[in-house]
């Protein structure tokens, strides 16, 4: 039976508190932390070393140390550092943050590196994806079309370059549906390619057909069944009860403005999308409502927000959660096992529960246990 352990800071304080001669006595807990703290992504770095020092606070121990190094956005810097790390006896990393940045890190076979990348294709044997990967969401939408009956399900991808890592997932989360379809993103080339996937040239002429059959009948409401047919743009429905379009931010609404125009409608087939990360721009587009997606524990997240601006007066992104989230695990395993062993426990199944939710852990593998959530009138509305 799966054994889950729940390492909430609280947790973590408790175990201290009724354990201090152990933990006393253990040598220090050295974790390092690679993030960029220069070039163009170092205000990311800043808000993940920003929650680590949160976590180092709450869990109030002398025998943490936490060794932050610069990663860049360069593999060859981040395979420096890394040396660095090596050499100061460290066993355990947080990071690096970005999958280009794990390139040579097979070199350091001394170190687990906890990557905070959402990418599991091509990773190193000794760096373990602990993003919100698309395995998880797609394990979470498959919840929801199963609890909702949903048979007649398409996929709809742009060709973008994490196109491999959305076929992976798919196969991994054994997810039915009719049709993946990879479409380009240039918005002349995506409306043609959303009007043949829906069937809509054969539609709108459907509707003409009616339109010139009813003109040429007898019948005695003629002007009142023109008067309705006006009103519609096409006859006759789609091949699909649901599409699910792994897309974000404008890209994603040029997508679903496209099924739109061919007049497939959320308001009568469920429109999915990966995790948007609540992005709000969403509440006020009502003609795209409602639309489903999984995603973290929002209560959770405003939580820490909360206490994150108390603490520096600025707001976290969602890579600083889950920095947080990795630290608490990181030193509740510690208690429990050398960190030099700390390889083996990631091999084994096992569940944790932290900030973000519950991630299950299994061949050097992070898979996150995600929320699903409604976005309609103009709210966020979890559905489980």
């Amino acid at each position: 039976m799966k054994k889950i352990f729940k390492f909430f800071i609280v947790a973590l304080l408790t175990c201290f508190a009724l354990y201090p001669i152990e933990i006393a006595a253990k040598e220090k807990i050295k974790i390092g932390l690679l993030v960029p703290m220069t070039g163009e992504n170092k205000d990311i770095g800043s808000l993940i070393i920003k929650s680590v020092r949160i976590a180092v606070k709450e869990i109030d121990s002398e025998v943490l140390e936490i060794y932050p190094k610069d990663s860049g956005s360069d593999p060859n810097k981040t395979l420096r550092s890394a040396i660095e790390l090596d050499r100061l006896g460290i066993n355990v990393v947080i990071g690096p943050v970005f999958h280009n940045s794990i390139s040579y890190l097979s070199e350091i076979e001394n170190i687990i590196f906890l990557s905070l990348t959402n990418k599991t294709i091509d990773l190193p044997k000794n760096v373990i994806s602990s993003g919100v990967n698309a395995t998880s969401q797609l394990n979470a939408i498959k919840k929801f079309l199963d609890d909702n009956e949903i048979k007649k399900t398409i996929f709809l991808t742009p060709k973008l370059d994490y196109e491999p890592e959305i076929k992976k997932a798919i196969n991994k989360s054994k997810i039915k549906i009719q049709k993946h379809y990879i479409y380009d993103t240039e918005p002349t080339k995506l409306t043609a390619q959303i009007e043949k996937i829906t069937n809509y040239k054969r539609r709108k002429q459907n509707l003409l057909d009616e339109i010139k059959r009813v003109e040429n009948s007898d019948l005695a409401d003629k002007e009142r069944q023109l008067e309705k047919l006006k009103k519609i743009y096409t006859i006759g429905n789609v091949n699909f009860d649901s599409v699910i379009i792994s897309d974000f931010n404008e890209s994603l609404k040029s997508v679903i403005t496209s099924l739109l125009y061919t007049d497939v409608s959320p308001k009568n087939k469920f429109f999915i999308t990966f995790n948007q990360w609540f992005d709000e721009s969403l509440l006020s587009e009502k003609s795209i409502q409602p639309i489903y997606y999984p995603s973290i524990n929002k209560r959770n997240l405003k939580d820490f927000e909360g206490k994150f601006f108390k603490e520096f007066n600025e707001y976290p992104n969602y890579l600083s959660l889950l920095s947080y989230d990795l630290l608490g695990l990181i030193y509740y395993l510690s208690l429990n096992t050398e960190l030099t062993e700390i390889n083996k426990i990631f091999k084994k199944k096992n569940s944790f529960k932290g900030k973000i939710g519950i991630f299950d852990i299994e061949n050097n593998k992070i898979n996150h246990r995600l929320n699903f959530f409604q976005v309609n009138e103009g709210k966020f509305k979890k559905i489980f």
